[in-house]
């Protein structure tokens, strides 16, 4: 769940997480199998000068590059 306040991450034993303020900040977060590997590479990116889909479609590029459990089909979804 997220809004332009803030973003929580619902656990599969439905636990709600707020991600934590370390490097990148709590402004990043990822689910999935390639998680960790989407992380990463959305919180180098965050500080660029792109926008929240264009931050998530690369993160989720180089995160299929690395996990091969990782997808790099995407369906985006936009509010």
């Amino acid at each position: 769940m997220a809004d332009a306040t803030a973003i929580y991450t619902v656990t599969g034993v439905g636990d709600v997480l707020e991600p934590g303020e370390s490097a990148g900040g709590g402004s990043v977060a990822a689910i999935g199998s390639g998680g960790n590997y989407a992380l990463a590479a959305g919180k180098a990116l965050i500080d660029l000068d792109l926008s929240a889909e264009e931050i998530a479609r690369k993160a989720m590029a180089i995160a299929a590059e690395i996990c091969v459990y990782t997808n790099g089909n995407l369906t985006v979804e936009s509010l």
